[in-house]
């Protein structure tokens, strides 16, 4: 294969990869193909049952704020990942929940962390946050690289807003592709707080 084929193949890739991150809205698709292990619940919740969750991977980086952050460093903790841009509708719709879910989680087990993403610099982010009193870390990812990172046929983040729950092993155990409220975020988060 030519070096100019080889570049059209991967430019081809990427603006599939694009289209698939681009969404911003209600609903979505469950990725994967073959035994994935996850069930979606008719709250558009995926699950995995603990002893078939798959390791998160590294999400590391620099926050919106220009520090580093390490997902991992939060092992033992319940991790709530929330994908979102503010530049899109759905995501500021649902901020006012999560940052009411996080201060009611404060100290008890729980880190809420943000992965900001097409956000073509950190201004509107840091703007977005202070707007809607979220007070949690953000990994600023504006071309979608720590999305990328989630293996295929896992809980992975295919939309924005997208709504991850780790487990205290570093497992991904739930899943929602849509804007959430904060009884929604409750009911996907309750169950991994309450796991032994």
């Amino acid at each position: 294969m030519s070096t100019r084929s080889r570049a059209v193949l991967l430019a081809a890739a990427a603006a599939a990869a694009a289209l698939t991150l681009s969404a911003c809205g209600k609903g979505g698709i469950s990725g994967g193909g073959g035994d994935t292990n996850f069930v979606t619940g008719n709250n558009g919740i995926d699950t995995v049952p603990d002893g078939k969750r798959a390791a998160a991977p590294d999400l590391s980086g620099k926050t919106i704020d220009g520090k580093s952050l390490d997902v991992a460093a939060y092992k033992g903790q319940v991790v709530v990942l929330n994908v979102w841009g503010s530049w899109c509708g759905p995501c500021r719709e649902e901020a006012q929940y999560f940052a009411k879910v996080s201060r009611q989680y404060e100290g008890k087990g729980v880190q809420f962390v943000g992965i900001n993403t097409r956000d073509t610099s950190t201004t509107p982010a840091v703007a977005f946050e202070k707007e809607h009193g979220v007070t949690y870390p953000s990994l600023y990812d504006p071309t979608g690289k720590l999305m990328l990172r989630f293996k295929k046929g896992t809980l992975n983040p295919q939309l924005v807003p997208s709504t991850l729950i780790i487990d205290r092993k570093g497992k991904v155990a739930a899943r929602a592709l849509e804007a959430l409220d904060d009884t929604t975020l409750l009911k996907m988060l309750k169950p991994v707080v309450a796991e032994k």
